[in-house]
């Protein structure tokens, strides 16, 4: 396992946390790849996506909603960096987004990965939320993420 040399957030005083599982017809190289490589195949929009696999190498990206035709898209900056990776296992980066997200507050996504019975469970954590609503939101939108993740790779 590769660990972060910098400074980790501090979260201490951020007590809001989530955590939701999805158990994957996929191997956990497949979902490793998803997360550190293949960003703009299913999460943030393809153009977007600034983002190499390396401990404390920063990232950007964006993601882009459409509610209404008439409308242009939203975007939603994500920045963060990340923190350990053990390939195949688990990686671990800082999340920050603006309004309607993490509100600017830098929160902690670890993704653990586990083979089960042949199959790939993804454990998503997600912590240090200033709010209980920021929380809530998020907690709301992760298992749509993680099922069009699985829709995205099944194709």
């Amino acid at each position: 396992m590769i660990v972060s040399s910098l400074p980790q957030p501090d979260i201490s005083d951020q007590s809001f946390a989530l955590t939701v599982e999805h158990t994957f017809n996929l191997p956990a190289m497949t979902l490793y790849k998803a997360w550190t490589e293949e960003f703009g195949n299913w999460f943030a929009s393809p153009h977007s996506v600034l983002m190499k696999p390396e401990v404390d190498s920063p990232f950007f990206f964006e993601t882009e909603y459409k509610f209404e035709t008439k409308q242009p898209a939203s975007r939603h900056p994500h920045y963060g960096r990340f923190l350990k990776l053990d390939q195949d296992k688990l990686i671990e980066m800082t999340w920050v987004t603006g309004k309607g997200g993490t509100e600017g507050t830098e929160t902690i996504v670890t993704v653990e990965l586990t083979l089960t019975e042949g199959r790939t469970r993804l454990r998503l954590t997600h912590s240090g939320f200033n709010t209980s609503s920021s929380r809530n939101g998020h907690e709301k939108t992760w298992p749509k993420v993680l099922q069009y993740l699985e829709e995205v790779y099944t194709r």
